[in-house]
């Protein structure tokens, strides 16, 4: 099976001799992560698409792969036509096209550990309407046709020293009691790799990128814990930290131990947790109650050490980053370089700080046209040379001890057009309306998706994605619960409300299809905002901007901009040389100190 066209038949047939008239195959794993080990990147394997968000659903006559529109242009260059259609999403659900497209009798399976209760009653219900049948299967097929399918990571725990995470793990699992308390429960199974990790203050390496470990926990309404973890990646400095009130099991018995609640009054996250979990609990008698993660919240919410370290974090990837703007604007000029060669250059510069533990996500190194897929992923195949007239767009972020960064810059190579200068400014204007936002406490991240927006809007023009994501402290780059998103983009609309200490993305873009792509990524703090003659029983937040690196004046219409948009740039750019400033050497500091003067 060397090609997709062979794995696809294979699964056909494969699905045939278990009784089955179609399958669903979605891009996840059992934990509902956004990025997921080798070993549960099924989709990849069946369809060559190289995206982080994605779902195949195969019939007998025909199969489908669904994307939001990150992923417009990268799914039509890696999956043949031929054998896929593409589906956009949210536009249509995989529930709809099954729909419409299965007739009555047939059986459609689906891995119960890969999808969420919601998920199934909504399928079932829908092929219902059609006379067919959603059914769980105990064996997923992809994996009986994927013999070389990578085992899990076997790669050990490490602590996560409460000096970096700010708060014991004792601590944290008590604050989990204290809200199973007050819900009169007597567990929670956490299953999102994050949350675990937060919770114990332990990282992994079994997922690129996310310093996450394969594993379940269940806390009980007294903190002890049950951690589910296979034995080899457990040593003795984990033992010691983790202590007598956290008690070690093989991660293959997290299935057979949901068993043991019956009478119990159980919560897990019907977003998080897969149906089969909510099907054991039941099946076993336990009294399932469907909230939100407890993790989630309280992770959101950075406290003084993990704000502290993001900053620290930032200064040294804000120099890294630095250093490579001037290598871009010094050597790819000169032709020679590639999307790749500049994606190897940035992780030097970020391995030079000595304090690099991986990159926090694939390095989004795109020059021209592919600039103008968002998401968009360098292989050797797609490796394009960077050259004159072009804009690139390097998106890329550093895992570090101290924190996770994130952030995206466009240098042109050359002289840029009248055009790609009007769109650079007005996704500016867009970045810098949201880092100056003041709003009222608890305010959702959709109503102020739109400030993003507007410049973009009044030219005709907009951004198929979210302007905003959280992120970890030293975990996951993309991290709920709260986003500044509007309802028709990728992950619908962020109802949660924003509150002091959460950390968030500020990236509105710009994309033209085969030409170019320009997005503005900074992180922000959300802080409490003090509003002279406010109302002072009225609490408000603003911005405060983490991310210190130049924004590429040579692609600034300064006429565009407004007073006061021309000072918040002059002022950040000040902030850049005095943060980055005394970190770099010679022709580095020179160079930034000239990108950071104040606009003419």
């Amino acid at each position: 099976m060397t090609t997709h066209s062979a794995r696809l038949a294979a699964l056909r047939a494969e699905l045939a001799r278990i009784g089955l008239d179609g399958f669903v195959v979605p891009l996840t794993d059992e934990h509902m992560s956004e990025y997921v080990g080798a070993y549960a990147q099924r989709l990849g394997w069946l369809t060559g698409f190289g995206g982080s968000a994605g779902t195949a659903a195969v019939l007998g006559d025909r199969a489908a792969i669904f994307t939001d529109g990150r992923y417009t242009l990268q799914v039509r260059e890696q999956v043949s036509a031929d054998d896929w259609a593409y589906v956009p999403v949210p536009q249509e659900s995989v529930a709809s096209w099954l729909a419409a497209h299965a007739v009555a009798g047939q059986r459609i399976g689906y891995d119960p550990w890969l999808h969420t209760s919601g998920w199934v009653k909504d399928t079932a219900a829908a092929l219902a309407d059609r006379d067919a049948t959603l059914v769980p299967v105990a064996a997923n097929p992809v994996d009986a046709i994927w013999t070389d399918r990578p085992a899990p990571s076997d790669a050990p725990l490490t602590v996560h020293d409460d000096t970096h995470a700010g708060r014991s793990s004792a601590a944290k699992r008590a604050e989990i009691a204290d809200w199973l308390a007050e819900r009169q429960a007597d567990a929670v199974v956490l299953t999102a790799l994050d949350s675990i990790a937060w919770a114990l203050n332990v990282r992994g390496l079994d997922v690129a990128h996310t310093p996450v470990a394969l594993s379940y926990a269940i806390v009980g309404s007294d903190g002890t814990t049950d951690l589910f973890v296979a034995p080899g990646k457990v040593d003795d400095a984990i033992r010691q930290h983790l202590g007598n009130a956290v008690r070690l099991h093989d991660r293959h018995a997290f299935a057979g131990a949901l068993a043991g609640y019956a009478g119990k009054r159980v919560a897990a996250d019907p977003e998080r947790a897969v149906a089969a979990i909510f099907d054991a609990l039941a099946q076993g008698g336990a009294k399932v109650l469907p909230l939100r993660d407890p993790v989630v919240l309280a992770k959101a919410l950075k406290n003084p050490a993990e704000v502290d370290g993001h900053r620290a974090a930032s200064v040294r990837d804000g120099a890294a980053l630095t250093r490579f703007l001037r290598w871009v604007e010094t050597e790819c000029p000169k032709g020679g370089q590639t999307e790749l060669s500049a994606a190897a250059r940035l992780l030097a510069f970020r391995e030079e700080t000595g304090c690099l533990l991986d990159t926090s996500f694939d390095t989004i190194s795109a020059t021209g046209a592919h600039g103008a897929s968002p998401h968009y992923h360098v292989t050797e195949e797609s490796n394009a040379p960077i050259l004159p007239g072009q804009l690139f767009l390097i998106d890329s972020g550093g895992q570090y001890v101290d924190g996770t960064t994130d952030v995206t810059r466009v240098m042109p190579i050359g002289a840029p057009t009248a055009e790609m200068r009007d769109r650079f400014t007005r996704v500016l204007k867009g970045h810098i309306a949201i880092a100056t936002a003041i709003f009222p406490d608890g305010t959702p991240g959709a109503q102020i998706d739109g400030f993003a927006r507007r410049p973009l809007w009044e030219a005709g023009l907009d951004f198929a994605h979210g302007t905003g994501h959280g992120i970890g402290s030293y975990l996951s780059v993309h991290e709920g619960p709260q986003r500044i998103a509007a309802p028709n983009y990728p992950g619908g609309a962020s109802l949660e409300p924003l509150r002091a200490g959460m950390m968030l993305s500020n990236e509105p873009g710009y994309y033209k299809a085969g030409e170019y792509g320009i997005r503005i990524e900074n992180l922000l703090l959300t802080v409490p905002a003090t509003i002279p003659g406010g109302d002072p029983d009225r609490a408000m937040l603003a911005f405060e901007t983490l991310t210190f690196a130049p924004i590429e004046r040579d692609l600034i219409d300064p006429d565009l901009l407004t007073p006061a948009e021309r000072a918040w740039l002059d002022r950040y750019h000040a902030a850049v040389a005095a943060t980055i400033g005394p970190v770099l050497d010679g022709d580095d500091r020179a160079w930034l100190a000239s990108k950071c003067a104040p606009l003419d």
